[in-house]
């Protein structure tokens, strides 16, 4: 074999100062260059057990779900729906007719006018109608009063004298009132609040009375029952809230009927013309699209046919075949899981993805000098950038209605975890255990996803991939933005990290009072401001005890120690204090449990840093005994709980769930489906049998795919898969404890008293984050396994959280990951 020759320069220079000449010498064979490449990859792999154990873990669980999207078995849905009738004729429309699984089985009453045209009548008791126009939406069953006319409920007849978009004013039987969307007037006089009200519902109504109408929390006006107290209008012989006025679309609208079903005559008397609520006929001219049920339905309407495209929530079908009426019929369309139509584009990000790890990865294992110096930088930021664009482009897809394929989303999950693994720095248990717990999430998701009955189910693993992407993105120019600040020995200002903490800390408070004004206990716009709130509460918490520490290191007068404590104390405990307010008002305890369990790990946290052993003492006994509470309501049983007024009926579902069929169902079900699962999964073969076929009755579970996703998992993989999964979680959380111990003997060591605050300030931070995600696991699994009464809060990593993935976890990780690269340099 030949022997290469190849170019080399002696070092230095000469006399006069000239560079050596350029000489041959010989070189490597090529066959040497492939065997040394390849003894170093060994080499380096050999170094990396931990990383090539992960990698292997991360490739059999994205091939589990390649293996279930291959063997999912083909599902139809109707691509358009087609309603032909003539003029003077009518039908009714419902769950079968529309594949809208969310809908009464008679849901619609459609008509075709000879001179209006075609007429919708929603002839549900319970469910709304919402028609979609330029100009705005209109719900059915709803009308906007008007000054001078009168609504008449059942018997009761009210007359209206003023009306504007925020102010209505009535009056029945001598009594005016008055409302203005938030508080109701009796008289000039607002309510006392009602005898049942909770202490949030009262502090709500102060906030109200206090605060000017923009302010102002929206409360709906309820009709009937017995009682005129807060915002209820007592009207005898009416079922409270048989018919409510509320503020809707930036308008006070009256509408009838309530979720339950009971039914009341609301008419509408005004120009000489009598409106039925209740049977309130709609023309669909200028109508785009209307939801009915939760699924959207674009409107083609034409002389004697109309054509409904649906979308969203649709039912999936076995066969192209359904009995339907003579006048619906169907266009039918095989449902694609590889095909994403106007997203397949991403495909393109998805391989410059992967094109950028593959660069990162020749980098690490060539020798030094074959590529430049800043080639893997380089390629690694171009690679978070690909992949934020991608998750944030598949996020925008997803909301406008075109979602890409699952396997997209698949392909988009991969390369998130590829590029996390790819970022400098050693690999340690915290970010393994956590990349395996975030596939084993994606799986799960999958799974259910492929397993419901309709189109819906598989948005949630859509958006926790993208959410993904986005958040591996962030996090991944984050680390190489605090690589290049420590190769700068380039530091923030104590002054400047302050200034971003308040302002991280201020943008958590306008979302908490975001949700409070707009949202509700599910979020605002699709978001949970929560978990930001979690995380921006554990920083400047983290900050405020790091600064404890080194108190008489930074000032040297008394006066200016105090005033630095009330400057740096108050914001958390403002924070702390509003936080715990917003969470009060969700109708759950599970958020103060979480709060309890994280402000007693830090307290546990400090008392350890500072070597408190009374204060130890003290919180393990305090934990303890919050053990042996659970253990002892779980045997005591029931007598003792008749007579709580608080949450009392969580409880006794808890203790006795057979006893409450209805409240118990979530309860009930959750049992049936572990049991199901037994050791092995319902199909005996942990899961493996069962990927991409039927989840059968599982799906039937209230919010399995978020507070209940453990009980799908045992039911799809068994208790020996649970086992599995605690595992990884407790390798989590042992990560966690071990990187924030090294970051506090760091800040004990330290010489100086940025270096100190560093250390301290991420052990405080990463204390306070594993808290939280403890705290979600112990919530979880006690609510799926019965230990504790029902909370609802998500899993970390296994439930389809998309806020509590891309606001807390992937925040968590980058953290970490930077914490733990910062204490190799120090």
């Amino acid at each position: 074999m030949t022997t290469p020759l190849r170019l080399h320069r002696a070092p230095g220079r000469g006399p006069s100062g000239e560079r050596p000449p350029l000489s041959w010498i010989p070189g490597r064979p090529a066959g040497g260059t492939i065997a040394g490449a390849a003894g170093r990859l060994v080499r380096r792999a050999a170094q990396n057990i931990g990383l090539a154990a992960t990698l292997a873990l991360l490739a059999a669980l994205f091939g589990l779900q390649a293996l279930a999207l291959l063997r999912a078995p083909a599902s139809w849905l109707p691509a358009a729906i087609d309603i032909t009738l003539t003029p003077g004729e009518s039908i009714t429309l419902g769950q079968r007719e529309l594949a809208a699984p969310q809908t009464d089985r008679s849901h619609l009453s459609l008509r075709l006018d000879p001179l209006d045209g075609w007429l919708l009548r929603n002839i549900s008791p319970s469910k709304q109608v919402i028609l979609l126009r330029d100009s705005g939406e209109q719900r059915m069953g709803s009308v906007a009063l008007r000054t001078r006319q009168s609504f008449q409920i059942d018997g009761a007849v009210f007359n209206v004298s003023a009306s504007d978009p925020d102010t209505i004013i009535f009056s029945r039987d001598g009594h005016e009132w008055r409302y203005d969307g938030a508080v109701l007037y009796r008289d000039g006089h607002a309510q006392s609040s009602c005898p049942d009200a909770r202490l949030s519902g009262r502090a709500l109504s102060l906030w109200n009375r206090a605060m000017p109408m923009m302010l102002s929390i929206a409360r709906p006006l309820s009709f009937g029952g017995n009682l005129y107290c807060g915002n209820r209008l007592g009207l005898a012989q009416t079922t409270q809230g048989a018919a409510q006025l509320s503020r809707t679309n930036g308008r006070l609208e009256l509408s009838a009927g309530n979720p339950d079903g009971d039914r009341a005559s609301v008419l509408v008397h005004g120009d000489g013309v009598q409106t039925d609520l209740r049977r309130q006929e709609a023309s669909l001219a200028g109508v785009n699209a209307m939801i009915v049920g939760h699924t959207r339905f674009q409107l083609t309407p034409a002389r004697d046919q109309l054509t409904l495209t649906p979308s969203r929530h649709v039912s999936l079908f076995n066969v192209p075949d359904l009995k339907l009426p003579a006048a619906v019929s169907w266009q039918w369309q095989q449902r694609s899981l590889w095909n994403s139509g106007h997203a397949n584009a991403l495909w393109f990000a998805v391989a410059g993805c992967l094109a950028c790890v593959a660069i990162g990865a020749a980098c690490a294992i060539s020798p030094a000098g074959l590529w430049p110096r800043h080639a893997a930088t380089g390629a690694k930021f171009l690679g978070a950038t690909i992949l934020l664009i991608a998750g944030a482009a598949a996020l925008i897809t997803q909301r406008a209605g075109i979602p890409p394929g699952a396997a997209l989303s698949m392909a988009l999950g991969a390369c998130a975890l590829l590029l996390w693994l790819a970022f400098p720095g050693r690999l340690t248990l915290l970010t393994a255990a956590g990349v395996v717990l975030l596939a084993t999430g994606l799986l799960a998701q999958l799974e259910l996803g492929l397993g419901a009955p309709q189109t819906s189910w598989l948005r949630y693993y859509q958006k926790s991939a993208a959410m993904l992407a986005i958040g591996a993105g962030l996090g991944g120019l984050l680390r190489l933005w605090a690589q290049y600040q420590a190769a700068r020995a380039a530091h923030l200002q104590q002054r400047t990290i302050e200034w971003v903490l308040a302002i991280f800390a201020a943008i958590a408070l306008a979302a908490l009072a975001a949700q409070v004004l707009w949202g509700d206990e599910t979020g605002v716009f699709d978001l949970q401001p929560v978990e930001l709130a979690k995380l921006a509460l554990t920083a400047l918490t983290a900050h405020c005890l790091a600064l404890r520490f080194g108190w008489h290191s930074e000032t040297r007068h008394p006066a200016d120690h105090r005033a630095r404590w009330l400057q740096l104390i108050a914001p958390a405990l403002l924070f702390v204090a509003l936080l715990g307010l917003s969470l009060v008002q969700i109708d759950d305890f599970s958020p103060l449990i979480l709060l309890l369990v994280w402000s007693t790990a830090m307290a546990f946290a400090y008392a350890l840093a500072a070597r408190h052993r009374l204060l130890t003492a003290a919180l393990i006994a305090v934990s303890l005994l919050a053990v042996g509470a659970v253990a002892y309501l779980r045997l005591a049983g029931t007598d003792d709980l008749i007579r709580w007024g608080f949450y009392a009926d969580r409880f006794l579902v808890w203790l006795n769930p057979a006893e409450h069929p209805h409240t118990g169902q979530q309860l009930l079900l959750g049992a049936r489906a572990i049991g199901e699962g037994g050791w092995l999964g319902a199909d005996h073969w942990l899961g493996l049998r069962a990927l991409g076929q039927s989840a059968g009755g599982v799906v039937q579970i209230p919010a399995v795919q978020d507070d209940f996703a453990a009980t799908f998992f045992i039911n799809r993989h068994g208790l020996a898969g649970a086992l599995l999964l605690w595992g990884v979680q407790a390798a989590f959380l042992t990560g966690i404890v071990l990187t924030a111990l090294r970051a506090h003997h760091a800040g004990a060591t330290a010489r100086n008293f940025r270096q100190a605050w560093s250390g301290r300030f991420r052990y405080f931070a990463l204390c306070g984050g594993g808290a939280f995600v403890l705290g979600h696991f112990l919530l979880s699994w006690g609510t799926n396994l019965a230990i504790f009464p029902i909370m609802g809060q998500p899993m970390s990593f296994l439930s389809a959280g998309g806020s509590h993935l891309l606001f807390f976890l992937c925040p968590l990780l980058a953290f970490s990951a930077i914490s733990a690269q910062s204490l190799e340099g120090d």
